[in-house]
């Protein structure tokens, strides 16, 4: 079997088991396959696969046909420019997750101009967040909590492999619970399960078969972990600090007015995506 005649067999799969992008994802997995990149495959067209290299091709190809997710049959997903570690332990990374990391550096060049910035985040999963903002202020102290430790030793390896596992502390604990009163930080920021639990068995296979339910489901309304969070943080946020939460398509006004009605905080504020829709919610403590 040559190269091009395996590309087409695994296209043609993935197409009659109605996977998106069949061509591209039959391009990546015969590129794994054959411990190839992209370009190297098409050089390697013409060519020969290797029986066992052809095996592994049926396997991966098998697996995305059943649903499960391109990444995590690859074992990786590209977030802010670094390469992270995904699996059935984690939650995909989602490029609308950007726009939160956007906001954070927004906040945090007007606060490391001063002093070292402490920043919190709270259900860290593969640690994408955090270490995308190691990455990128030279001097920060972060601290990254989640839920679950299996969760943490993803994020582990993922801040070890970006060579910022000196600048994350990770903490198993749900939410706060962790910490102490008197633990304060510049800046608190999360992206919580706000999936309403009636809309999780309406979400694609690959996602509710296959990806954390406790990284999606948001209690009955969606709403329940900002109903934790906005009522602890002001206590564990240091004086002006600020807090960062990704939302929901349509939950910016409920978040909004939780924030206003829990009296800690000045307005907050919405900040819309390229599409205008509204993904993060921004406040800052009153002075």
């Amino acid at each position: 079997m040559t190269v091009l005649e395996a590309l087409n067999w695994a296209t043609d799969y993935l197409k009659d088991h109605g996977t998106e992008n069949p061509r591209l994802n039959a391009e990546l997995l015969l590129a794994c396959s054959m411990r190839l990149s992209k370009e190297e495959l098409y050089i390697r067209l013409p060519g020969q696969v290797r029986e066992e290299e052809r095996k592994t091709l049926e396997g991966l190809v098998q697996r995305r046909g059943s649903g499960e997710p391109l990444q995590y049959i690859l074992g990786h997903q590209e977030f802010w420019s670094i390469d992270l570690k995904v699996d059935s332990r984690v939650l995909i990374p989602r490029p609308e997750t950007e726009h939160l990391v956007e906001e954070a550096l927004s906040i945090l060049a007007n606060i490391s101009s001063k002093k070292n910035p402490s920043v919190l985040e709270l259900g860290t999963g593969s640690g994408a967040i955090a270490i995308s903002l190691a990455k990128e202020v030279k001097k920060i102290f972060l601290v990254a909590t989640d839920l679950s430790g299996d969760a943490l030793i993803v994020a582990r390896e993922n801040a070890t492999q970006a060579g910022v596992s000196d600048k994350i502390g990770f903490v198993k604990g749900d939410l706060l619970q962790p910490f102490h009163q008197g633990e304060t930080f510049d800046l608190i920021l999360s992206n919580p399960p706000y999936i309403p639990d009636s809309e999780i068995n309406g979400l694609a296979g690959e996602i509710k078969n296959h990806e954390p339910l406790i990284a999606l489901q948001g209690g009955k309304d969606g709403l329940e972990v900002y109903r934790k969070l906005i009522s602890q943080i002001p206590s564990y946020l240091k004086r002006e600090g600020w807090l960062l939460l990704e939302i929901g398509s349509t939950q910016a006004d409920s978040v909004s007015e939780m924030i206003g009605t829990e009296g800690h905080f000045q307005k907050p504020e919405c900040v819309k995506d390229l599409a205008g829709i509204e993904r993060v919610v921004k406040a800052k403590l009153k002075e």
